[in-house]
């Protein structure tokens, strides 16, 4: 990967992902790849890279080599995903192995990317799968799970809060609004604009997948008071006379 950087590109980057002085992103350095060169690497060494290495990856100093280190991930977890492997112990305790390094290593998803292309394919998923995290037996143990995403909702770090919230994309995609509303709940008031954005966005993707009147039912309970921002996120696929309608909501 150092081999490919671009030094051009590496400016432009650390100018759109924020990370001068008090920046969101500060101190984050790059090697100035584009993601689909990234994903290039990941798919030519995903299967072959034994899980005990991606944890060096994701030490990196370089953000696009924590990138890899989280997609490489992503593409282990995915092969014990499928319908015939869901109830499988072999497959469920691999999907646990790669979910427990994510979890101990979430703060190295340090900037919103990175934690926008992990969360949903890998604890967004394992939310609807059976796990033995939590108990000795195979089951989908929720309140197990409601634990770790509450231990990173309340989390003093940025990044872990975003995870807690963006994971629950995948939920919504399948049909459980449950994560979403609970975890926008917790964290609609929090103070970091990049928040704000991503409590929007997974109400927004909600309401499309799953149900516009459970949206509208947060809205009603919510929209007077919370962020400008979240709001607009939130009701960006509405109508425009729909949107005046929330926007002045009180």
């Amino acid at each position: 990967m150092e081999t490919l950087r671009n030094e051009e590109q590496r400016v432009n980057l650390m100018r759109f992902f924020k990370t001068g002085p008090s920046q969101y992103g500060e101190g984050d350095e790059f090697l100035g790849l584009k993601v689909p060169e990234t994903r290039r690497i990941v798919k030519a060494f995903a299967s072959d890279l034994p899980l005990s290495e991606v944890p060096a990856l994701l030490r990196s100093r370089w953000h696009e080599v924590r990138l890899c280190g989280l997609l490489v991930m992503v593409e282990q977890f995915a092969k014990f995903t499928a319908k015939r492997l869901e109830e499988d112990a072999d497959a469920a305790h691999k999907r646990d192995d790669i979910i427990t390094m994510y979890l101990k290593n979430a703060t190295r998803a340090n900037n919103w990317d990175l934690v926008d292309l992990s969360a949903p394919k890998l604890l967004g998923h394992w939310l609807l799968l059976p796990t033995f995290i939590g108990d000795k037996t195979l089951g989908l143990h929720t309140a197990h799970k409601h634990q770790v995403l509450d231990r990173l909702a309340a989390s003093h770090n940025l990044w872990e809060q975003r995870i807690s919230m963006v994971c629950t994309w995948k939920t919504s995609q399948q049909g459980d609004p449950t994560w979403c509303l609970r975890y926008a709940e917790k964290l609609l008031h929090h103070r970091h604009d990049l928040m704000h954005k991503a409590v929007g966005w997974m109400l927004r993707e909600m309401g499309k997948r799953v149900s516009m009147d459970l949206l509208r039912d947060f809205l009603r309970q919510h929209a007077a008071t919370m962020p400008r921002t979240a709001l607009r996120y939130a009701i960006e696929k509405m109508p425009p006379g729909e949107r005046r309608y929330w926007m002045d909501f009180n």
